[in-house]
Parts: structure tokens; C-alpha cells; sequence
């Protein structure tokens, strides 16, 4: 074997290595602009701004009169879901004590958050 197959395959060893590395816990967010700081040769402070920038406009998008979806090309959606009211009921059959009966509080409509995965995070994973 020549010395740049060697080369070569000692190189792939390390990719695979770098992709394979466990984590033991979740980065929190001055990780994160870190990471995204070294990856993009931006300062910091820039990362920041920018994920300001798309927090505000995830907001803007997703607000009570606005479109109420955001989408991040190829690795999620972000949609609003409207939840029925849901009416008081009583005589409900209590399901931790059979034999008993429970009255149920009324629900007001509310607005809830749904986060669907799209293609490049299904593929991540998978």
C-alpha cells in the first residue's frame, strides 16, 4: 500500500470517528452559538443576532392574525393547530376507581404548536 492510500484511509477513519461520536447531553444555547460560530467563521455575537432574527420572524409568522406556519426548508415545519372548546360533563365514569362517577371542567378553544419534521430531519435519524 502506498503512502497516500494510507493517507487516505486514515483520513476516512477520522470522518467516521467525528460522525459517530456520542453525546451524552444536549448543548445548550452558548454551545450551540459556539458550534454555529466556529462552522460559519462569524463572531458570536453575530450567531446570536441571527437567531434573534429568526425567533422574531418565527413570531411574526405564527401570530394570532397572521398565516399561523413557518417553514425551515427541508427540516421542519412549524404550524398552529386551533383546539375546539370542549364542554363541563358530568356522571363521567372515574377510570382510576370503577364504580365512581366525576364531573369533567369545560376547556376554552386554545391555540397549540405543532412541530412536523420534513425531509433532511427524517433523514438524519434514519
Amino acid at each position: 500500500m502506498d503512502i497516500y492510500a494510507r493517507f487516505f484511509w486514515l483520513e476516512l477513519e477520522g470522518v467516521m470517528a467525528k460522525k459517530t461520536t456520542r453525546l451524552d447531553k444536549a448543548m445548550g444555547k452558548g454551545e450551540i452559538l459556539a458550534a454555529l460560530a466556529a462552522s460559519t467563521e462569524l463572531p458570536k455575537k453575530a450567531v446570536g443576532r441571527v437567531l434573534d432574527a429568526l425567533a422574531a420572524l418565527i413570531e411574526r409568522q405564527i401570530a394570532k392574525h397572521s398565516v399561523g406556519m413557518f417553514t425551515l426548508p427541508g427540516l421542519l415545519k412549524v404550524k398552529v393547530v386551533q383546539s375546539p372548546a370542549r364542554p363541563a360533563r358530568k356522571g363521567v365514569p372515574n377510570p382510576f376507581r370503577p364504580g365512581e362517577t366525576m364531573d369533567v371542567a369545560a376547556k376554552p378553544a386554545r391555540r397549540k404548536v405543532k412541530v412536523l419534521p420534513l425531509s433532511k430531519l427524517k433523514a438524519m435519524i434514519g
